[in-house]
């Protein structure tokens, strides 16, 4: 609900649904993700989503599990996912004697780098936002930004009308809102 008020503040309207007519028919569509993988694919596949969301034309955004879920596999609950970005989707592992150091999860703002797509302004690029996350999509093709947290990982994503950020849009203040307003008003 956190995408919704965001929007909101934004001035625009959205519907939280489930319903494939409603989705079919919508200009854009968001697909958050709260929870674990698993569990989430289970939820789709029982309600025919994971297929629907694949066969959507118009603009889709996937933000934080919603990019994950758009990948090819997450070994979060070793799950196949719905397979519009051919990456994986793998858990932080910090380095030998880093432990002590480096956390997981990711909890907190960190910078995103090499932004490229119309989802971003040249602005973005350095900017800060928000990310809290366990697993990370790896580095690929369809990689349009970059995060860095123990490596360097996929912070969004973008191919065809699909595009999706690791961090959370409506929790990273104005850079996020800015985002949110190039979907709805660019892709």
């Amino acid at each position: 609900m956190s995408v919704d008020y965001a929007l909101q503040r934004l001035g625009i309207e959205a519907e939280v649904t489930n319903d494939e007519e409603k989705i079919r028919a919508a200009d854009k569509v968001i697909f958050p993700g709260v929870g674990e993988a698993s569990t989430t694919m289970a939820y789709l596949k029982k309600h025919g989503l994971d297929t629907l969301i694949r066969s959507l034309k118009q603009p889709v955004l996937g933000i934080c599990l919603g990019m994950q879920l758009m990948c090819k596999h997450s070994i979060e609950g070793n799950v196949d996912c719905i397979g519009i970005f051919d990456e994986d989707v793998v858990l932080f592992q910090p380095a030998p004697g880093q432990e002590n150091i480096t956390k997981v999860p990711h909890m907190g703002w960190n910078d995103i780098s090499q932004v490229k797509s119309s989802l971003f302004d040249e602005s973005i690029e350095g900017q800060y936002v928000y990310f809290v996350h366990s697993y990370y999509v790896t580095l690929g093709a369809d990689t349009i930004a970059t995060g860095n947290y123990i490596l360097p990982f996929s912070a969004a994503m973008h191919k065809d009308n699909f595009y999706a950020t690791q961090f959370h849009l409506e929790k990273s203040g104005p850079v996020g809102a800015q985002i949110l307003k190039n979907f709805v008003e660019k892709c």
